[in-house]
């Protein structure tokens, strides 16, 4: 049974983490190739809040902060950067906070933090969080999405010129949405952090980023149900089977090209293409039955 939950938190966490990417990148067409850096920030302060005695619940809101603010520095960066350029400063941002992390002692260096107390409460008290807070999140990026704030993310991922043109204050929403993706990327390394009751430099590296992109893409960019499938199958894949985390980022590679050749909207897409399919052939079968009766 504990090994049943150890992968139904993982698997959660990794929901919390690629959701919080799927805002950023899916909803307002900001690419980010170091979100990984986001997480260490929430995992390293909750983990040096709670080894100095303070209860996990309190480190949460702390660690969404940290991370966050870290995100509002990023978010001013987007306003002056856009497309490949975004996505290289962002991939700056997460080998910084490596090797920053690397080169402080009371953050464990390249030792790491081990021996990070428990959240207080049972291992399926915790899986039961986890899930809440996934579902939580799953729920308000779906609220946004189908709000007005949604059609303006949706804007400004197509254009964000035509969008300014219209008397949108880009600028505001491009940050908004890089504070709450980064936020929400901290809670799940608090999470993560509590879990493993270990992490280190190597855990929030640029694979991490690469890995949780791939999420993203694979799943569908911008769809909360397709991205959590996708990131709750991919999470707990490493673990089942050892040669797929051996070779992770030739795996991702792979499923990449995959999805791109047959399907460049990912699972959203595969499974739309299925419906279009199937009510194409249903028409088909309705007017030969029509005109055989």
């Amino acid at each position: 049974m504990d090994y049943e939950i150890t992968l139904l938190t993982t698997m959660s966490i990794s929901i919390l983490f690629a959701l919080a990417l799927n805002f950023v990148t899916g909803l307002c067409g900001q690419i980010s190739l170091g979100h990984a850096a986001f997480l260490g920030t929430g995992a390293y302060t909750s983990a040096m809040m709670t080894k100095a005695s303070y209860p996990f619940l309190l480190t949460l809101p702390f660690a969404a902060l940290t991370s966050g603010i870290l995100g509002f520095f990023i978010g001013l960066c987007s306003l002056r950067v856009r497309h490949d350029f975004l996505a290289i400063t962002t991939m700056g941002v997460g080998f910084l906070f490596v090797g920053v992390v690397r080169q402080q002692d009371f953050l464990g260096g390249e030792v790491g933090i081990s021996g990070i107390p428990s959240p207080g409460f049972s291992r399926f008290w915790f899986l039961v969080f986890c899930l809440f807070l996934a579902s939580l999140f799953a729920f308000f990026s779906l609220r946004i999405k189908k709000s007005w704030m949604g059609k303006v993310f949706e804007s400004i991922s197509d254009d964000e010129d035509v969008t300014r043109s219209l008397g949108i204050n880009v600028s505001h929403y491009k940050i908004f949405a890089f504070v709450i993706g980064t936020s929400v990327a901290g809670v799940a390394g608090a999470l993560y952090a509590h879990h493993l009751r270990f992490i280190g430099p190597d855990s929030f590296g640029f694979v991490e980023s690469v890995s949780v992109l791939a999420m993203v893409i694979i799943g569908g960019v911008g769809s909360v149900w397709a991205v959590s499938i996708t990131a709750a199958f991919l999470s707990v894949l490493p673990m089942v089977f050892q040669f797929v985390d051996d070779y992770k980022l030739l795996f991702y590679s792979a499923l990449l090209f995959f999805m791109m050749r047959f399907s460049p909207e990912g699972l959203k897409g595969l499974v739309e293409k299925i419906k279009k399919n199937r009510k194409s052939k249903l028409d088909k079968e309705n007017k030969n039955e029509q005109k055989a009766s």
